[in-house]
Order: structure tokens, then sequence, then C-alpha cells
């Protein structure tokens, strides 16, 4: 197998995915492509839905525009990796065409990447993980690094972290990404897991920008440098202890800023956090100095 493989827009999967013959989909290139290697478009296409059960790189490339997935009634892109595999998700238009399940359901891998993406359309009504972005519903924990993404127009929420009871903690991190028009939750945090958001815009989701619920473990997400406004809330804490640390972000024009039904919601007292419907202050007594 290649460490390296390609694929086009007039390829054919009965290609050994070289540059000069390349694949025509994902699936068709990822049994030609060494554990650790990558997958990279050489031109703008639809290039299939995908698993993928090992270590490496998708990149759908750039220029003239990027490679898609169209994936109505099915998923994106599964991901059930090895313990120790890193998978990375680079420049690909993840496209759920109103009926797709989920844009990219990470099962098992330690590490996921996810950069410069487009995933939106996924509006299945089914149960799971139907209706969500990128659901991370690993068992064994891991990370999941999302950065420089838009996230839009799910039926459920853009990013859920929910593992099964007991297992061991996901950490996330999302970094520069437009979280936008969701029909349930921008990010949902569950179960003991810890997410860091930063420098993101979460607006227009109908029913949070952000939900911290506690289950089991510790809930925690910090907020850094962002806009959370127009939701129907912006941030959601309930059941159990969980926190959400908030420092440098605007919270505005919410139908609820903050809504503090159980845990904390801690400010480094440099946010703005006004004009919604209710909810402008956090838990009372729960400041943070700057240091």
């Amino acid at each position: 197998m290649a460490t390296r493989t390609w694929i086009s827009g007039v390829g054919d999967d009965v290609n050994p995915c070289s540059r000069t013959a390349p694949c025509k989909t994902f699936a068709g290139a990822i049994s030609k492509t060494a554990a650790g290697g990558e997958i990279d478009a050489l031109d703008p296409g639809g290039f299939g839905g995908v698993t993928i059960t090992k270590g490496m790189t998708l990149d759908g490339g750039q220029g003239s525009g990027f490679a898609s997935i169209l994936a109505s009634g099915t998923n994106g892109i599964i991901i059930n990796a090895g313990a120790t595999d890193v998978v990375t998700i680079r420049n690909v238009s993840i496209n759920g065409a109103g009926t797709g399940i989920c844009g990219i359901r990470i099962l098992a891998a330690r590490a996921v990447f996810i950069e410069n993406c487009e995933i939106f359309g996924f509006r299945s009504t089914g149960t799971g993980a139907a209706g969500r972005g990128i659901s991370d519903e690993r068992t064994a924990g891991g990370e999941l690094i999302v950065t420089g993404t838009t996230i839009r127009n799910n039926l459920q929420s853009a990013v859920t972290l929910i593992p099964a009871s007991g297992s061991n903690r996901i950490i996330g991190s999302i970094d520069n990404c437009w979280i936008q028009g969701n029909g349930n939750s921008g990010v949902v945090v569950v179960s003991g897991c810890l997410m860091t958001i930063s420098n993101s815009i979460i607006s227009g989701n109908t029913v949070s920008g952000v939900f911290l619920e506690q289950t089991a473990g510790l809930t925690e997400c910090n907020i850094e440098n962002c806009v959370i406004a127009h939701n129907g809330t912006g941030i959601v804490v309930q059941n159990g202890t969980p926190a959400a640390r908030i420092s440098n972000s605007t919270i505005v024009n919410n139908t609820v800023g903050l809504l503090l039904t159980s845990g904390t919601v801690f400010s480094y007292r440099n946010n703005q956090i006004a004009a919604n419907g209710s909810g402008n202050a956090p838990t009372p007594g729960a400041t943070l100095p700057l240091q």
C-alpha cells in the first residue's frame, strides 16, 4: 500500500490511486493507503462517504474548490480506528442534503483533527447521532480538535461530546469556528467531558449556544474570546455540578443569556453579558481574578 494516494472527480476506483491514475472515491482509496498515510484530492469533486479504520489524513485540497462528500440519507465520515491512531480530516465539505444522518461520527481513535471543513445539512430525525454535525462517542476517551470549520443547519447539535457512562474523558478544542443555525444546540458537552472553545462565533442555534450537563464525571467548558448571540439560551449548565468558565466573551441578544439550573458559570470579569431577555449575570459570587 502507498503512503500517499490520490483521488479525482474523473478517477476510477480500479486504479492504483497514484498521481497519474487516481481513484474516484475516498472509500476506493482507503484500502490502498497505508496506515499513517494520506489521501489527497487532485481536483474538486464528490468523493462519497467513508469509514476510517486506521490512522490517516484525508485532505480535500484547495485552489478552485475542495473535496465534497454528499451524504444524503447516510453518514458522511465514520471514524472507528485503533486506540493509538490519529485521524485528520482537512479541507472537506460534508453535505447531508437535508436527510443525512451525521457529518462525522467518531467511535474510536486516540485523536481526531478536523481542519478547514464545512459540515451542514444533516437533518435526519432518527435516534442516536442523527442530526449532528460532529458526534464524538468514544468510550475510551481521546482528543478532538476542530479548527477553521463551519458547522451549520443541522437538525440537532453542531458538536457533541457524549461518551458512554463511565468511559474515559473526551477532551475537545474548538478554535476559529462558526457554529450557526443548528436546530438544537451549538456545542453539547456531557458525562464528564472537557471542552475549550476559543475565537469562535456561536449564533442562531434554536435551543442553546453551549449546553453542559453532568450525569457522570466532571463536565467542564472553557470559553475564551467568543461571541454567543441570537440563540435560544447562550449557555446552559444543568444536572450535577458542570462548570463553565468564560473570559473576554460577548453574550448578547439571546432569549436567555445564562441558564443556571445547576452547576456554575464562572466569569473572569472581562465579559460583555447584556441585552438578553434574562440571565444577564453569571453565578453569584463565581468570579475569577485575571492573573
